[in-house]
């Protein structure tokens, strides 16, 4: 089985890149392949979140053991786990942390689950457009940032400071049967 996963960024929209690599392979195997093609340095603190349909963070699987992570937190490493431990599905979503000190994101989606057609080693299969840049000099970037709660912010919108009682219309909420 083989996984046809499609990398974007946020950050530079005519950037995309479709990975294709084994269900068999270490996530070390992935980020490794990502590292070459983006000219990205290793920092020994990348990471791969697997996120829901929202982006929320479901699992975290980090290159090193760092230690401010609880002890009663399952630790899972890229060179022990196996992407098919936790991709499943077409659909799936997982961002890939490429700049750990500027927490700047890759968005990654799985595109197609291929039966039958086995790859040795993982390789980019189609690229459009160039990454962005590893490290940001100026602190005047966006930064992306996914989250692993679902606080509300806030923020004041507009619309959001309530309504006066005369401009509510009563006629409109009759219902006619």
């Amino acid at each position: 089985m083989t996984f046809r996963i499609t990398i974007f960024s946020q950050e530079v929209e005519d950037f995309v890149m479709e990975a294709k690599i084994d269900a068999e392979a270490k996530f070390s195997e992935l980020h490794n392949l990502i590292l070459k093609t983006c000219n990205y340095q290793d920092m020994n603190r990348h990471g791969f979140l697997i996120c829901d349909d929202e982006w929320r963070v479901r699992e975290h699987i980090r290159q090193t053991i760092i230690k401010d992570v609880g002890s009663e937190e399952d630790i899972n490493l890229m060179q022990q786990c196996s992407l098919r431990d936790f991709l499943e599905e077409e659909g799936q979503r997982i961002a890939y942390i490429f700049d750990p000190e500027g927490k700047r994101f890759l968005l990654m989606e799985i595109s197609e689950i291929l039966f039958g057609q086995p790859e040795k080693e993982g390789r980019i299969s189609r690229m459009h457009g160039t990454p962005p840049i590893q490290f940001i000099k100026d602190d005047s970037s966006p930064q992306i940032t996914l989250d692993s709660t679902e606080e509300e912010t806030e923020e004041d919108f507009y619309g959001d400071d309530g309504f006066e009682d005369e401009e509510l219309d009563m006629e409109g909420f009759e219902i006619d049967e």
